[in-house]
């Protein structure tokens, strides 16, 4: 590659350490709002009338809603039992559609409970809501956290999300903290699943009180300690294909930092215009001692201003996250497929990733092929093969069906499968390794379209 940071042997990644924990998690979840449904179950008595009912459905919600939030939370706060065995984008799916629960329960919460109250006192529902807001203990900040949660789901709704900056989603949806703790005090205030029960309360605080710590250790102070003993700054760009640059990144010590190839970092330039947005990007080589390398492709104002960072620009990182290691691997054989550029962390596995190894890379052009030369020279080294699927005359894409990909790796169903590219490509690459008899287990990919 460069003489900065030239390719070193680097020993086999250990084999893996069993199954994912997605299950056991998700079961623990479930668990846990049958858990809340108990509680409400063992503190109600006969449900009576009409009224009686809107309120206990109201309660119920509530209870599941406010069981949500923490769960929410929780998903938020980057735990690396979580990011690096589950996979960041498989969480980041977790968190979007906890997310959906979490509005629609609150939703049914509000119209259940205010019905119940009307029918009960006999009243509109718009005079229970006023007198509800205005009268009753803790719903002040109740309501100004549910309008904050509400303008949170609205902004990380798809269609609008679309539309505005990825800066300002984040920044506005960091205020779900904010209206989980303006909330938390008018469930313990007028839940009457809490009042006077100090084992549901002490359960609820351990609850909240759990979530909260999670994310002080690992968004706060497991980046702080990352940066403070690793010390980052650029040590230098290189152009590697069109659009396409490498950052080298100097540190000390980064052999502790816990990175490993097919893995990646949120990355936060401390330099003008880059200093307020933290961005993903893998690492297209095995981590060294010294040194860490990212590859970017310019798609955007951030991307783009990345290619003009000078040596010595302090940067600020926050990781290793995901889950496309070599901890996946299943056989003794893989397929890398590469598209465009999501082939910087195959880049780092083709080096690493132990076994029989090909590397099938698709781009529009051979001048669009960014690290070429390096993965040449990793295949000579080990062995290995690289294929590249490149546009044909008059721009035709390659074909890349089940049959075509079955005529180039004949074993492919004896193959571990690493994928990564953009999402339309990952997408039809899965269905025909579907189609030509790959288990789903095999096939290992991960998105940042989150």
């Amino acid at each position: 590659m460069t003489t900065v940071y030239e390719r070193r042997r680097v020993a086999p990644a250990p084999p893996a350490p069993g199954r994912s924990p997605a299950g056991p998690v998700l079961a623990s979840l479930w668990a846990g709002a049958a858990a809340v449904v108990a509680l409400w179950w063992h503190d109600t008595g006969s449900v009576v009338g009409t009224a009686g009912a809107l309120t206990g459905a109201g309660r119920i919600a509530g209870l599941l809603c406010g069981y949500a939030c923490a769960v929410l939370v929780a998903l938020m706060a980057r735990v690396p039992l979580l990011e690096q065995r589950i996979g960041s984008d498989r969480v980041a799916r977790w968190h979007a559609s906890a997310g959906r629960y979490t509005v629609c329960l609150l939703v049914a919460h509000i119209l259940l409970i205010l019905s119940g109250y009307a029918a009960q006192d006999r009243s509109s529902v718009v005079r229970e809501a006023v007198t509800v807001v205005l009268d009753y203990p803790e719903m002040l900040k109740a309501t100004a956290g549910t309008v904050v949660l509400f303008a949170v789901g609205l902004v990380s709704a798809r269609a609008v999300r679309r539309r505005v900056g990825h800066e300002f989603w984040y920044y506005v949806h960091l205020l779900t903290y904010a209206a989980v703790f303006l909330a938390f005090g008018h469930q313990l205030a007028l839940g009457s699943d809490f009042v006077g029960s100090g084992p549901a309360q002490a359960a609820w605080y351990a609850l909240y009180l759990g979530a909260a710590a999670l994310v002080v250790w690992f968004r706060v102070l497991a980046p702080v300690r990352l940066n403070l003993r690793h010390r980052l700054r650029v040590e230098s760009v290189h152009r590697e294909a069109r659009g396409v640059y490498s950052v080298v990144i100097r540190g000390r010590r980064l052999d502790e930092s816990g990175a490993r190839p097919g893995q990646f970092l949120r990355w936060r330039f401390l330099t003008e215009g880059l200093r307020w947005t933290s961005t993903p990007y893998s690492l297209s080589a095995p981590p060294r001692a010294d040194l860490l390398r990212i590859t970017v492709k310019a798609l955007g104002d951030h991307s783009a201003a990345v290619a003009l960072l000078r040596p010595g620009t302090r940067v600020w990182a926050e990781g290793p996250y995901g889950a496309l290691t070599a901890d996946r691997r299943t056989a003794h054989k893989s397929l890398l497929i590469a598209g465009g550029v999501g082939v910087t962390p195959l880049r780092a596995l083709f080096e690493t990733l132990p076994g029989d190894v090909t590397l099938l890379y698709r781009a529009r052009t051979a001048e669009d092929l960014a690290l070429g030369g390096e993965l040449e020279a990793i295949a000579r080294w080990r062995g290995a093969r690289v294929l590249y699927a490149l546009n044909g005359p008059h721009g035709r894409r390659p074909d890349l069906t089940a049959a075509a990909l079955r005529a180039t790796v004949p074993d492919l169903d004896a193959h571990d499968v690493f994928l990564c590219g953009p999402h339309g490509f990952a997408r039809d690459v899965y269905e025909a390794l579907r189609a030509a008899g790959v288990a789903d287990r095999r096939i290992h990919h991960e998105s940042f379209e989150l």
